[in-house]
């Protein structure tokens, strides 16, 4: 397999990984928005260790471009970086959200 396919493949798996942790918290945030916290935890849980996957992916492939002298970068590879950063970003808001649905269903527990 040359360079590029092996950056091409490297790229679809942080894809794959990226995507499976956006479908993971979005179904985690059904689960918080319909009052299920421990389930909507435990996907998000989930969907953080995919993109812990999809950054060591990324990782690897910096590394072994920076000890090339002319690296090779894909626009594949480019995409990829791009959806990891979109999804990493999304996951730290999902968290955050998901800390709000928590209290406001404290305070609303509270005043019942």
């Amino acid at each position: 397999m040359s360079n590029v396919e092996n950056i091409n493949l490297a790229s679809m798996n942080m894809i794959l990984s990226a995507g499976n942790a956006r479908e993971l918290y979005n179904q985690s945030m059904d689960c918080v928005e319909n009052g299920d916290f421990t389930e909507g935890e435990r996907l998000l849980a989930r969907a953080e260790q995919e993109i812990t996957e999809a950054h060591k992916l990324q990782t690897r492939l910096l590394q072994e471009a920076i000890e090339e002298e002319h690296p090779t970068i894909t626009v594949l590879m480019v995409h990829a970086q791009d959806t990891i950063m979109a999804v990493d970003s999304e996951i730290r808001l999902i968290r955050r959200l998901q800390k709000l649905y928590r209290n406001l269903a404290c305070g609303k527990e509270e005043e019942g």
